[in-house]
């Protein structure tokens, strides 16, 4: 029974497999230190770049971000349109409504 307990706590406390964990996570950690720096060396690469440069990258995004847009039809903004109009114009006159109601009870009382 002693050298089942002997072989849990050897188990439990195995110092050589920690100190492998930990040797790997470090390395992890600094791996991902690299990776950062590389990232904002990169950016400060693209911040050494000329104005004309930079002007022209930011155009040429634009028009990328321009012909993804999904324009709708001449047919379609017309419908838009008319049903926008008339749920201001209902709603409008649907609360000019209620307020006389109100003007008038409060007549009253």
């Amino acid at each position: 029974m002693a050298e089942v307990t002997k072989k849990k706590k050897q188990e439990k406390y195995d110092l050589e497999e920690i100190k492998k964990e930990v040797s790997k996570s470090s390395k992890k950690e600094k791996e991902v230190k690299k990776k950062e720096k590389k990232k904002v060396e990169s950016s400060k690469k693209e911040e050494k770049k000329s104005l004309w440069v930079r002007f022209r990258i930011f155009c040429h995004g634009v028009k990328s971000e321009f012909e993804k847009v999904h324009w709708t039809l001449k047919k379609d903004m017309i419908k838009y349109s008319i049903a926008t109009f008339v749920s201001v114009l209902f709603f409008s006159v649907f609360f000019y409504l209620i307020d006389v109601l109100f003007a008038l009870l409060q007549q009253l009382f």
